[in-house]
């Protein structure tokens, strides 16, 4: 039973009477839940869900990207947000029509990002429409950047979705724009971001937030983040990466809740820059470009025990890479068959 404070003591007429006129704002959570019956929920009319950018990318989709410092998050991040808002296609995914797209970049250089749209515009056939790629970045800002893990912050990125008309909001990345007082690591931390993110959804649209990978290779800080998205896909460095190469990493797919087979095979990506400051970006599976690798080293004379060294991977990888190249007739010194048959019977123990 419910205490009136007021009738715990001698409270005057007149007070009881302000107290009782007294407004006390309700907590969202007292509101009551929206419920409805199995038969009326399956004949509701909800809005379907289109894809955005084949095969992953959905309509009121959450989604995440990380890497390591380097790697090649923003390049992925810039080509999304382009392919989207154009209708076009970046690594071989494609967008069925032009949507309109908000990138909030929080840690770019203006003239950085100017030139790698530049390079991007200079590259495509296609170009966004006017009003179709919006972009917020630090140096065009009278102050600091909105800090996602406050209610003004977040309101402050709704507003410019809601000004943008935008289907797709790009956060890049989770480490400059959800700053806050609590510890990355910590779940409770990412309560709040979640929540503003399932608002967006619930609006309509679908959030892609790029993030930071830690030493383990893992996202950073609270793993709780990755419940509720719909797809997380990590960017690695291939195993003989040399930084001569550039942007050269490998796509994973490690949670895709609408995907299966072929769409979730890992690929490798290598972005080249030419003279004219082109951009042209080149992907194979990744199993190609591992038996492409054991292949161009078994040529030159290492045995299936030593690539696997120099690469890094195990050695029944290499295994089946090597025989998958000599199939396909990429291994050519004859002096290798002899290793091969050596260690084909050293991995059974013979």
């Amino acid at each position: 039973m419910k205490i009136n404070p007021l009738e715990a003591v001698d409270a005057s007429p007149a007070a009881k009477a302000a107290f009782a006129a007294v407004k006390i704002p309700r907590n969202p959570c007292d509101r009551p839940l929206h419920a409805v019956g199995l038969h009326d929920f399956i004949a509701m009319e909800l809005p379907t869900r289109e894809t955005i950018l084949s095969p992953w990318l959905m309509t009121q989709s959450l989604s995440m990207i990380y890497g390591w410092r380097g790697v090649g998050k923003t390049h992925v991040s810039l080509g999304v947000s382009y392919a989207v808002a154009c209708g076009g296609e970046f690594l071989g995914w494609k967008a069925d029509k032009p949507r309109r797209v908000l990138l909030v970049d929080g840690e770019m250089p203006g003239p950085a990002l100017q030139e790698r749209f530049s390079a991007i515009v200079a590259s495509n056939e296609a170009e966004p429409e006017s009003g179709f790629l919006t972009i917020i970045t630090p140096d065009l800002q009278q102050g600091s950047m909105p800090d996602l893990s406050t209610h003004a912050g977040q309101q402050a990125i709704s507003d410019a979705a809601d000004r943008a008309d935008a289907e797709l909001i790009v956060i890049d990345n989770l480490s400059c724009l959800v700053r806050g007082s609590a510890r990355e690591n910590d779940a409770e931390s990412w309560v709040s971001v979640s929540e503003w993110a399932l608002l967006q959804r619930q609006l309509g649209r679908s959030v892609l937030f790029i993030h930071h990978s830690g030493k383990n290779g893992q996202q950073r800080g609270t793993s709780k983040r990755e419940d509720l998205l719909d797809v997380v896909i990590a960017l690695r460095r291939p195993s003989d990466y040399d930084p001569a190469q550039g942007a050269c990493f490998e796509i994973h797919y490690e949670k895709a809740r609408h995907l299966s087979g072929p769409d979730v095979e890992p690929i490798e990506v290598k972005l080249t820059v030419s003279e004219e400051k082109k951009s042209k970006w080149e992907w194979k599976s990744l199993v190609e470009a591992t038996y492409r690798r054991v292949a161009a080293l078994a040529n030159e004379g290492l045995a299936q025990v030593d690539i696997a060294a120099e690469l890094g991977i195990h050695k029944s990888t290499v295994s089946r890479a090597w025989w998958t190249a000599k199939e396909k007739g990429l291994i050519q010194k004859k002096d290798t068959d002899r290793s091969a048959n050596e260690y084909r019977r050293m991995s059974k123990g013979e």
